[in-house]
């Protein structure tokens, strides 16, 4: 089976949509980091973006209110649900998405859960589990997924925390697998990440990047081909866990660059198609 190929739309640009399904892009996720976004409004003007440019919306990527810095210090103290004092107003955010998502019949709703702590016994641990198990609770309600994209825990974290929340009845529950963020937060090897998280990815990013050069930032993203990530191997390896979805092709800088980077992933990806 030959998988489809899409790229990540932010909200603020929902024009790009024009012109996606002759560059040869059947899908996209579309991101969204304001939760004043999430409006019956917004959702009608999305479906018909969609349904003109007739490209499916695979996810939602639904980012969170307050401070986000991406590096090893301020980062556990900032991103996603694992600090204590952001937890309430992100978990409502995301069940904001959530009812966003289904206005758009869109069955998947992804995010950063942050710094997952490796020690299960770490209250920070403890206290989260029953809070995505709200988040994740709300979803099933909505008949959706909960994914978790990957890059800022181990993928052995990432497999205790899913199991936890599986034992409280709740299955709905999956990665977005991003490679380059294994790479870039030095978590793993993503072809190898695969051999535990595989059976659970239901969305794919295509990023690429460098492993960290130091104790303070994480590594460098790259255009695809030019990192670490070897998609040949990944993409082989996710084919063979029976993976049917998207490769959502990501480029996060700004710029005509970003779109010259998108269309060289593109043919990049083709033949491995």
């Amino acid at each position: 089976m030959k998988l489809k190929l899409g790229v990540i739309i932010s909200f603020e640009h929902v024009e790009n949509f024009d012109g996606m399904k002759e560059l040869g892009f059947e899908t996209c996720q579309i991101s969204c980091w304001n939760p004043e976004i999430y409006t019956e409004e917004n959702a009608s003007v999305l479906r018909e973006k969609a349904e003109k440019s007739g490209v499916q919306i695979t996810a939602i990527w639904a980012g969170w209110p307050g401070p986000a810095v991406w590096n090893f210090f301020e980062g556990p103290l900032t991103l996603g649900l694992v600090p204590l004092e952001y937890r309430y107003v992100r978990a409502e955010t995301l069940k904001k998405a959530s009812g966003f998502a289904k206005t758009l019949n869109v069955q998947d709703v992804i995010t950063h859960v942050g710094f997952i702590p490796e020690n299960p016994d770490n209250f920070l641990y403890r206290s989260l589990i029953p809070v995505l198990c709200d988040i994740v609770g709300y979803l099933k309600n909505n008949n959706q997924f909960f994914n978790f994209e990957t890059g800022q825990e181990t993928p052995t974290t990432l497999f205790r925390t899913i199991h936890d929340i599986q034992e409280m009845g709740l299955n709905n529950v999956g990665i977005n697998l991003d490679p380059a963020n294994l790479v870039l937060y030095g978590k793993a090897n993503p072809v190898d990440a695969l051999d535990l998280l595989g059976k659970y990815v239901r969305g794919v990013h295509i990023k690429d990047g460098e492993y960290p050069t130091d104790g303070v930032n994480i590594g460098r993203e790259k255009p695809v081909g030019e990192g670490r990530v070897n998609f040949s191997e990944l993409i082989k390896k996710l084919k063979n866990f029976n993976y049917k979805g998207a490769l959502t092709i990501e480029r996060e800088i700004s710029g005509p660059q970003q779109k010259t980077d998108i269309l060289k992933a593109k043919k990049f990806l083709t033949p491995l198609l």
